[in-house]
């Protein structure tokens, strides 16, 4: 039972974090610089990371129980 709260908690968060970061990287994608590309790169990791949450909140990665 406490399990999927967490993976609710889990999941909802992701998607806030991950649209967010989405829309961030979207805004910065013309930019040009080297701050600029680090912080594009820290995005699309974010962006990826949340990904990941979301699989796992499915039980696709992990080995899911």
């Amino acid at each position: 039972m406490a399990s999927n709260i967490e993976k609710g908690i889990a999941f909802v968060l992701a998607i806030v974090v991950g649209g967010t970061t989405s829309f961030q990287l979207y805004k910065d994608w013309g930019t040009s610089g080297l701050d600029n590309n680090v912080t594009k790169l820290l995005l699309g990791l974010m962006a990826f990371g949340c990904v990941l949450v979301i699989l796992a909140c499915f039980g696709v990665l992990g080995g899911g129980a």
